[in-house]
């Protein structure tokens, strides 16, 4: 029998996906537990319109996301942080910091979206990868002044 997952399940099938498996299997377990619908015109025409939704939904997203990207690559922000001798600096810039100036400069970014490997703790200007959509990233200018 011929089913259309409409929930993953782990090692059987994933969303979205058609797959043959057992009568009883499916009827018992699969359908019963609404992991699957039987394959047949009426929910193959909903898994289609589903997944034009969520191409539409996933342009949209991209689209944003590059709209976001050439906005964020304009600006720098600027960090004042405290120095010892050498210009040694106390302390150091985290993601959280660089969330925080962003919501000040009205852009709604999460702070597991910014890529920052480790602190910045040294003045000058430094890039940090910002990861909004998919494979979109945008390189945002950090600079570090006494």
């Amino acid at each position: 029998m011929q089913v259309i997952f409409i929930k993953d399940l782990r090692k059987q099938g994933k969303k979205g996906e058609i797959k043959t498996v057992k009568d009883g299997y499916a009827q018992n377990f699969l359908i019963r537990n609404g992991y699957a619908v039987p394959v047949n015109e009426h929910n193959l025409n909903e898994l289609n319109n589903q997944n034009k939704k969520e191409q539409a939904q996933d342009e949209k997203n991209k689209e944003e996301a590059t709209k976001l990207k050439e906005k964020l690559e304009k600006i720098e922000l600027d960090f004042k942080v405290k120095t010892g001798a050498g210009d040694k600096v106390f302390g150091s810039i985290s993601a959280k910091q660089i969330k925080e100036e962003l919501d000040k400069k009205g852009y709604k970014i999460d702070k597991k979206q910014i890529e920052l490997n480790q602190s910045i703790s040294s003045l000058g200007y430094h890039d940090v990868n910002i990861n909004l959509y998919g494979n979109i990233n945008a390189k945002v200018k950090v600079h570090v002044i006494k």
